[in-house]
């Protein structure tokens, strides 16, 4: 009598068995199940909101393909169930609702045997599961990366990062090394509005090794503001007003003033 394997449910055929027939079933093996597990696709549409996937013995199904679609006709989010045994999937959510992914605790059932995956509406997301728990596939992304980031993004990013951060509570922009003067963050001049940024143009920088922002031919700086010529800097309670390196006047708290050449009272400055 014939056994089927545990993962892709391939007919393993006794020895001695089917003679004259064994053909069929190889061909079914090779042909159909092989292929469905490595290459396959399928849609499924989901009609509950908790639905299985077909997962037969020596015969097509949902279950063993490769890629697979997801469609629903529940008007909210749903959840499908996959058998508890290895798989990778790459699962496309064609509906408008958001689909989780599960390992059922036995075939055909829906009770979920572990950790969950959860597929927003629209996506494409590439999934594995040792038998219990699904995971998302990559925790390192080489190359130029196309698309939406839904979550936390905790780790290092080399390259550019352009888009639109929505509900971002911090973003935190680390150089490589002490000495990395390459690392910057543009900011797009739009008109900010709800909780935005509201940062003034694209022409704005921050250097994180100084610690100083600047646009145009002005940079601010801890406790110094410097222009083309002239740097104006608190030191031991008074502002100085340097050109080009060499201080000119200085005001203290108390409006004392110390200038190096003459003072004109009501002229033209």
């Amino acid at each position: 009598m014939s056994t089927y394997s545990p993962s892709l449910r391939i007919e393993l055929i006794t020895t001695g068995d089917q003679a004259g027939t064994w053909g069929n079933t190889t061909n079914i093996n090779l042909g159909t199940l092989l292929e469905s597990g490595i290459c396959g696709y399928t849609s499924v549409s989901v009609i509950s909101a908790n639905q299985a996937f077909t997962a037969l013995n020596g015969a097509a199904d949902e279950a063993r393909q490769q890629t697979i679609a997801l469609t629903t006709t529940t008007s909210a989010n749903f959840a499908v169930y996959a058998p508890p045994v290895e798989k990778t999937y790459i699962i496309y959510n064609a509906s408008a609702y958001v689909a989780t992914l599960y390992n059922s605790t036995v075939i055909g059932n829906t009770t979920a045997a572990g950790a969950g995956v959860a597929i927003p509406a629209g996506k494409t997301m590439t999934v594995w599961s040792e038998g219990t728990n699904f995971a998302f596939q990559n925790t390192l992304l080489v190359g130029n990366v196309v698309g939406d980031v839904v979550g936390n993004l905790t780790g290092n990013v080399t390259g550019n990062v352009t888009g639109t951060a929505t509900n971002a509570t911090n973003i935190n922009i680390s150089a490589t090394t002490s000495s990395d003067t390459t690392t910057s963050l543009v900011l797009v001049g739009a008109q900010a509005t709800g909780n935005q940024l509201p940062f003034i143009d694209s022409g704005l920088a921050y250097n994180a090794n100084t610690n100083t922002l600047s646009t145009d031919n002005v940079a601010i700086g801890a406790g110094t503001i410097t222009t083309t010529n002239w740097t104006i800097t608190e030191s031991a309670g008074k502002l100085v007003f340097s050109y080009s390196g060499v201080a000119k006047f200085s005001i203290d708290s108390s409006g004392n003033t110390i200038a190096t050449s003459n003072v004109t009272a009501y002229g033209t400055p």
